[in-house]
């Protein structure tokens, strides 16, 4: 569904100014590493860093890692270089080496990746905050996203249901980077991102840590990120192709790691009934009927 107000967008363009929050100690709240790979995306770049910033964390570590862009993205990191923990502008091996630099960097209690052309929404990290407060164990927090244009203008709502790894293998993505924390020990434990994948990698971390016995996700309500659909967009050029192949790939590695005896039918009807279930119990009977409109007319 389609909100009808703009919070999003003057959000993302608001200009950042420093808050000294004397009332907030800082450890009171999980530190969260943040890191935005980037290059030759200056149209959208400062946007991404105002959505870090402007959260106004207390407890923040935020990396820009960018593959050595000459498009004028580097006087833009230059601008909001006393804010960050660090940045780089070198040649790299693409978007999740860069990533994963930022992360052998992070020394947060959780770590976030948001793309150049990405952004969080308002009160993000705080959403993340309380959650943790209430249960510190938790290995994965992940929230709900908007889908935005070019302009920060919301286009769609995709909300998600508590995880399910069945789900996740057999359905396809249920929780995405925009909107997505995972404690950094589970990295040191389970391995960074997978740098032979170009497109999944969000999918293929996700899965990954979901098939280890003991991982706890948790679903926070509330909208913390927005995947902006542009036409320079990787999401754009090689999902009909690269995409599909390390889908496959990536779900073909993990379905002998599931421990259910059900099989692919049972599993795709109950995810479907699943998520009809979950936003209907919630009251949200807007979104279900608009979701599966949305599915019909692709039939």
């Amino acid at each position: 569904m389609k909100p009808t107000n703009n919070s999003l967008h003057s959000f993302v363009n608001l200009p950042y100014r420093p808050q000294t929050n004397l009332a907030a100690d800082p450890k009171a709240y999980p530190k969260l590493t943040v890191v935005t790979p980037s290059f030759n995306q200056a149209q959208y770049l400062e946007r991404t860093i105002l959505s870090v910033l402007n959260q106004h964390y207390p407890n923040l570590e935020y990396f820009i890692m960018d593959g050595g862009s000459t498009d004028g993205s580097l006087e833009i990191i230059k601008k909001y270089e006393p804010y960050l923990a660090g940045w780089v502008s070198e040649k790299d091996r693409g978007q999740t080496d860069a990533i994963n630099k930022g992360f052998r960097r992070a020394t947060g209690d959780y770590v976030a990746f948001q793309n150049s052309d990405d952004v969080f929404a308002p009160d993000a990290f705080s959403r993340v905050a309380t959650a943790w407060q209430k249960a510190p164990t938790t290995d994965v927090f992940f929230g709900d996203m908007y889908i935005t244009d070019e302009d920060d203008v919301i286009l769609e709502e995709m909300r998600a249901p508590e995880f399910c790894v069945e789900c996740q293998l057999y359905e396809g993505m249920q929780v995405f980077n925009q909107s997505l924390f995972i404690r950094r020990d589970r990295l040191s434990e389970f391995g960074l991102l997978d740098e032979t994948l170009r497109f999944v990698i969000d999918y293929e971390i996700v899965a990954r840590l979901g098939v280890q016995p003991g991982i706890q996700f948790r679903h926070v309500d509330g909208f913390w990120g927005g995947f902006r659909v542009q036409p320079d967009a990787k999401s754009s050029t090689i999902a009909a192709t690269v995409g599909i192949q390390e889908h496959k790939l990536v779900k073909e590695k993990y379905l002998p790691m599931l421990t259910s005896s059900m099989g692919p039918s049972f599993w795709q009807r109950y995810c479907r009934v699943r998520k009809l279930l979950t936003f209907a119990l919630k009251g949200e009977f807007g979104y279900v009927r608009h979701r599966l409109n949305l599915n019909r007319s692709r039939k």
